[in-house]
């Protein structure tokens, strides 16, 4: 995938920019950091990001889908993480391409099942933008979230969220007084805004 590769839907680019970006900026030896996603390494959580995107591209298109469960990451990449995270991101984008903007029965790999277009791509831009949060504030990267973004991805995340707690998501934290877009969002998926490792 090139920097420029796009889905066709802004709040997909956005978060795999945002994905792809902390991927580049990954050390050698950033990949045994502890994250946000606890139990899970920054190399588990990049396995795990780059196994829902291609999760999200064989659903919609009925290709294969990864090669490991992105529930059991095992901390051994097959390549470097930047050329791990763009073939991922360069199968979903051209699986995302095919998907019409009024659709309303996207396939999905989440338990609801097939969703309206918009919110399937906010669905799977939750899960690269948030991750590639983990990844960035677990290796002392900028946040790559912006407010418009956490905006756009909170709508989508309050949608279909609750059914995945537990297992894909942790509990809510309850909202603080003065939390901006992004932190209303980490709260909302269970993360700790100042969280450090």
């Amino acid at each position: 995938m090139s920097e420029n590769a796009v889905t066709g839907w802004d709040v997909l680019d956005s978060a795999h920019r945002a994905l792809r970006s902390a991927a580049l900026a990954m050390a050698p030896d950033d990949g045994e950091r502890p994250t946000p996603c606890e139990q899970w390494t920054v190399t588990q959580v990049l396995q795990h990001a780059a196994g829902d995107q291609l999760a999200w591209a064989a659903a919609i298109t009925g290709g294969p889908g990864p090669a490991d469960n992105p529930f059991t990451p095992s901390g051994q990449l097959a390549g470097t993480p930047l050329a791990v995270v763009d073939e991922a991101l360069h199968t979903a984008a051209a699986a995302w391409a095919t998907v019409g903007v009024y659709a309303d029965d996207v396939p999905s790999p989440l338990p609801q099942g097939p969703l309206p277009a918009s919110l399937a791509a906010g669905a799977c831009a939750l899960d690269a933008a948030i991750h590639a949060w983990d990844i960035a504030v677990a290796t002392g990267q900028p946040s790559p979230l912006t407010p418009a973004l956490a905006e756009s991805l909170h709508a989508a995340a309050t949608q279909i969220v609750e059914p995945l707690r537990g297992f894909a998501y942790a509990s809510p934290l309850g909202p603080q007084p003065g939390d901006d877009d992004i932190a209303a969002l980490l709260h909302y998926l269970g993360r700790r805004p100042d969280w450090t490792g």
